[in-house]
């Protein structure tokens, strides 16, 4: 089918492009490189320069025969979006076009604010560009675990069955997002669910897990395309930078107690359970939640697969314990419902020793590259 990537230059979205290429779809990557510039103007560069997406895609034709298309522009922009919808007249859509941080929505208002414009107003944009070009594609939706924060209860698979006063309803799962940036996420979700109801819209959201990461199927031992891999504390996945600091010789920095138990997931399974909600649509006038990850993890259960991992590999690697800079449980229940994209058919991929240990072999290829000083930024959730 004809699949529309938006965010297709970023750490899933390029090689979501490759993944769903090599499968025989034809697939259009679509991106502004808001990332890139938000990470050079705050000096937290990736691990290694990534080429730009045109670089990519060509690379990618080189090498398997199979295109990637190509266009840049900002999905705020109407004109822009409507004139990709027009072109391509996309079967599915994937979202991943959003500032995709946490603590780059915390760092100020400034911040706060382009992280509220962007997100809502793409996914704003999005919504009327398949009702007016598309109305029959089906929309797949990055949202995140974040969303649901850390009740006390299970977190069920999107959606929820109370009983109240003798009668009974299902109602979208409460949510109680951690930050501004997952709070997006959140208003995103209601804003997908009330076009669902009103024009019919088929939806699915999939609530997302921090992923790790670097090599895929697809990327192979071929480092022109690796998606680029931050280690900072703004743009980095907790685990992912734990790998750069232990090859760096840099305590690992875990926020408080430590406890902060979240669903992690392998990139190769983010793939895995794109592919499968692309290629499993849902029918007109549905939102389908599906709770995408793997196993789940404390902080200081990363920072311990990271310390035992670099021991078997030669390297001292020591932990630290910070103040948090969070408003957030460092000690909580955590039980999410996740069958439904094992349902699909999803194989997960398991933080393995040896997964480990692999990942840690690619990251020591960059040690040389790493700067230290983007590693810890101190951004705090208090003013």
């Amino acid at each position: 089918m004809r699949v529309l990537i938006l965010g297709g230059d970023g750490y899933i979205g390029w090689p979501t492009a490759m993944k769903l290429s090599a499968a025989g779809h034809e697939v259009m990557a679509v991106d502004n490189y808001l990332r890139r510039r938000l990470m050079r103007e705050i000096d937290c560069g990736a691990l290694f320069e990534a080429p730009n997406l045109h670089e990519r895609a060509r690379h990618w034709a080189a090498k398997t025969k199979k295109d990637v298309a190509v266009r840049i522009g900002d999905l705020n922009d109407w004109t822009f979006i409507s004139s990709v919808f027009r072109e391509f007249a996309p079967e599915a859509i994937i979202h991943f076009a959003e500032q995709p941080s946490a603590p780059y929505s915390m760092l100020d208002r400034a911040t706060a604010r382009l992280t509220l414009d962007n997100n809502l107003g793409v996914t704003f944009n999005v919504i009327h560009a398949i009702a007016e070009f598309a109305p029959e594609a089906h929309l797949v939706k990055l949202g995140t675990m974040g969303e649901y924060g850390t009740p006390n209860i299970d977190i069920e698979e999107g959606w929820i069955e109370i009983e109240h006063k003798g009668r009974k309803g299902k109602f979208l799962f409460p949510r109680a997002a951690g930050s501004l940036y997952h709070t997006t996420k959140v208003l995103d979700t209601d804003l997908l669910w009330f076009y669902v109801r009103m024009w019919g819209l088929r939806v699915t959201d999939l609530m997302q897990g921090p992923v790790y990461g670097l090599t895929t199927e697809e990327t192979g031992d071929d480092d022109a395309l690796n998606p680029f891999l931050n280690y900072d504390e703004v743009f980095g996945t907790v685990l992912n930078r734990f790998m750069v600091q232990a090859a760096a010789g840099y305590p690992l920095t875990v926020y408080g107690k430590g406890g902060q138990t979240r669903g992690y997931l392998h990139l190769k399974d983010a793939l895995q359970c794109l592919q499968l909600a692309v290629e499993n649509p849902v029918e007109s006038g549905e939102l389908r939640v599906l709770n995408q990850f793997v196993e789940t993890f404390s902080v200081n259960d990363l920072a311990g697969h990271v310390q035992r991992s670099g021991e078997r590999l030669g390297l001292d690697v020591r932990i630290e314990s910070l103040p948090n800079p969070r408003k957030e449980a460092e000690e909580h229940y955590y039980n999410p419902v996740h069958t439904g994209l094992l349902d699909l058919g999803l194989q997960p991929n398991k933080l393995t020793d040896e997964v480990m240990d692999e990942m840690m072999r690619v990251i020591l290829r960059y040690r040389d590259d790493i700067v230290t000083e983007r590693i810890f930024r101190g951004v705090k959730w208090n003013k």
